[in-house]
């Protein structure tokens, strides 16, 4: 798996994720805000299997082939 989610895109993912996931605790407490953990793990990887599937990189490591 080579990196293909860079800097500005894995800080969006973390925060996003991590707020869907706070609102299980903090907010409505549905079992749909587990889904946060998806962007957080894309995150963390640095890989995400939709962005091979579109053809999209946004790390710069992943450009430079």
């Amino acid at each position: 798996m080579q990196p293909n989610v860079g800097g500005i895109d894995r800080i969006l993912r973390l925060a996003v994720g991590a707020f869907v996931v706070s609102l299980y605790f903090w907010g409505p407490q549905s079992p749909w805000a587990l889904l946060g953990i998806v962007p957080m793990a894309t995150a963390l990887f640095r890989f995400c299997p939709a962005y091979t599937l579109l053809g999209i990189k946004t790390c710069p490591v992943a450009r430079a082939e």
